[in-house]
């Protein structure tokens, strides 16, 4: 038990985060507070996904500069090793024998075999974070000059008396 809770250790303040973030938007008549409680709740999110997608292991989907033959593509790594291996094993047999061509082969088969070992790690939860901040920034921009227009309007930004305000108007007497 305590082995699997250390093991899941960096969703504790992922959901300490999203808890506090979640109480303060409800319990609060702030709509400054409750602005900055939604915040809170979505950085939780953006940490849980972020979270979620780290492959233990993995290393990001960028190929060094020194493999493949073509300006630093990879074109013998991953995906076509093997075609690419045959390929280079034809030419071997065409230019040294056949000696060369079984070495040429076995090598790329090696190339293959690594290439499919290899554990990358996902990019999209990652960019798609990386959205989800940009819109979650603006969308607290828009959030906080509407809280200056209610300010203006009504004299406050508590959400009492902006209902007491707007009943008053309603109904045509005073709170």
């Amino acid at each position: 038990m305590v082995e699997m809770l250390l093991e899941r250790f960096n969703y504790i303040p992922i959901i300490i985060l999203m808890m506090t973030g979640l109480y303060v938007v409800i319990a609060t008549g702030n709509l400054v507070k409750r602005l900055v409680g939604l915040s809170l709740f979505q950085t939780s999110v953006f940490l849980l996904y972020i979270t979620i997608g780290k492959v233990f292991g993995g290393q990001p989907p960028i190929l060094a500069s020194g493999h493949g033959e073509e300006g630093g593509h990879g074109g013998d790594a991953g995906y076509g090793a093997a075609e690419a291996a045959a390929g280079h094993a034809a030419d071997m047999a065409g230019d040294h024998g056949a000696d060369h061509a079984a070495e040429a082969a076995h090598g790329a088969a090696d190339a293959a075999g690594h290439a499919a070992e290899v554990l990358y790690s996902n990019p999209l939860p990652h960019v798609l974070i990386l959205t989800a901040i940009v819109v979650g920034v603006a969308t607290l921009a828009v959030g906080l000059a509407l809280v200056v227009r209610i300010r203006e309007t009504y004299g406050t930004i508590e959400d009492d008396e902006l209902n007491a305000a707007d009943y008053s108007v309603e109904t045509g007497g005073s709170a």
